[in-house]
């Protein structure tokens, strides 16, 4: 096995990051979600629950409603200040949640479960309750110390009371998104919330006995600059979050409507685009972060750094994750779920998801069934963006077939990068190197035997800026 490259530190070359630079997907599934296909439907889903190996069960749930619209915004979300919505929509959730827990049997159990939008907390703390009450009951939670259970808040929507609720009801992990800190580019955005104002929640998630606290950022939005983004960044390390997401923001306003209420004069140039993530990467690694991965950082002592330094980590539709081999439950409107050696999607209307309901259907509206391969290239490009490294002889050993033989046009592909110095070649292992850390998801396109046949890049984002 080559020495490990997870302790030392990324290195950040601009000019080969500006010339490398191209879209690519973020491959928090294999295929990814847009070669989903609408002829995998419900009964698709019934014989992978059916034929499933693996017990252990994740779940997400995602709650689309905002009161008021962020300009970046690229999430499937209802904005409405109407709450008797959220209502309706509660009782659908519910609903869904029996259909699966009934499908599925007696004997599950939650280990893991995320609430994301739109905004969770858009709900009331009854209605949070009830949700939590009926997956407990349809399904059971593991043990707090043992299970994760996190929720997406908003600040603007909570007190340190609420915070208190929340732990209340089951959460033990937040994820407080904020994007950024300065006033003017909050105000660009359309999201004003107060340092202050956060701060407060995260010290009542101390108190609270929250197992994990994440805050979210965004580089590359109007009006940043590398001094300011220094200050966010400063005002972040002060709160001592255990994760930190820090997303590039992708200008597409021909696909998200409200992004075209940015002023484009008002937006980084690439260059200093790319120097707001020089800032990101070397504050947050002089603060004792571990650079997970993309856009992911945890302190040292956080079960995400733990599982990657043990070779633990996964990486799914919630980005990096300890809990490899549940499988997950989409449930609420737009959710992709994965159960089995398939992938699946609510439908993401919510007219049209409100209406299968109704009819007492699971929603699914399409998905994919994994073929050999799919599965191969799936755990090689698993191994590539979350360990930095890939054992042949592994893949050999589970899969039985030879790498070489398997993969010669691709590994003839990462001859380029190894020219670059961004990965190494042996006989038994690939290794991206600390230079090629920020390329990761470069170095795993030549394996996405969809893009190799479908030349589909531009739908996705930049791999790097």
């Amino acid at each position: 096995m080559p020495c490990s490259t997870l302790d030392a530190p990324c290195e950040f070359d601009a000019e080969l990051i500006q010339r490398l630079d191209r879209r690519g997907p973020r491959y928090t599934s294999y295929p990814t979600a847009d070669r989903f296909h609408d002829h995998f439907g419900l009964s698709d889903y019934m014989h992978a629950v059916r034929t499933r190996t693996q017990r252990a069960l994740s779940m997400y749930v995602h709650i689309p409603f905002c009161e008021s619209v962020c300009y970046y915004c690229a999430c499937n979300k209802v904005v409405t200040r109407r709450h008797d919505m959220a209502e309706e929509y509660l009782r659908r959730l519910l609903r869904e949640l029996e259909l699966h827990a009934a499908m599925l049997g007696g004997g599950q159990r939650i280990e893991q479960s995320h609430l994301g939008g739109g905004t969770p907390t858009y709900f009331s703390d009854t209605q949070l309750a009830r949700l939590m009450g009926a997956i407990r009951a349809g399904f059971g939670l593991a043990a707090d110390d043992i299970g994760e259970f996190s929720i997406e808040v908003d600040p603007r929507t909570v007190t340190p009371e609420r915070i208190a609720h929340l732990r209340a009801f089951g959460f033990n992990r937040l994820s407080f998104g904020v994007q950024d800190f300065d006033p003017a580019v909050q105000k660009a955005v359309h999201r004003e919330q107060s340092f202050e104002q956060t701060h407060a929640l995260v010290a009542a998630a101390r108190d609270a006995r929250f197992r994990s606290v994440s805050i979210d950022l965004i580089y590359g939005l109007p009006l940043q600059t590398p001094a300011s983004f220094t200050s966010t960044i400063g005002q972040l390390c002060a709160l001592n979050p255990d994760r930190v997401a820090v997303y590039s923001y992708a200008h597409l306003p021909q696909v998200f409507k409200p992004q075209r209420r940015i002023d484009t004069a008002q937006l980084p140039t690439p260059a200093s685009k790319l120097d707001l993530l020089r800032v990101v990467i070397e504050r947050l690694t002089q603060a004792g972060y571990a650079h997970i991965g993309m856009d992911h950082f945890a302190k040292m002592e956080d079960s995400l750094a733990v599982a990657q330094r043990q070779g633990r980590l996964h990486r799914n539709f919630q980005g990096y994750s300890t809990h490899a081999s549940a499988n997950l439950i989409g449930v609420g409107v737009s959710a992709i779920g994965a159960m089995g050696a398939t992938y699946s999607q609510n439908e993401k209307d919510l007219a049209r998801y409100n209406a299968r309901i109704d009819a007492g259907e699971i929603p699914i509206a399409r998905g994919v069934a994994l073929s050999r391969d799919d599965v191969v290239r799936r755990s090689v490009i698993q191994a590539l963006l979350c360990h930095n490294e890939l054992s042949k002889r592994a893949i050999e050993t589970t899969f039985s077939i030879g790498f070489d033989e398997y993969f010669e046009s691709e590994l003839r592909e990462l001859e380029a990068f190894a020219m670059e110095g961004l990965v190494e070649l042996d006989d038994d292992w690939i290794t991206i190197s600390p230079r090629g850390r920020l390329l990761a998801r470069n170095i795993a396109m030549p394996f996405d035997r969809y893009l190799r046949e479908h030349q589909t890049a531009n739908r996705y984002s930049r791999t790097i800026g």
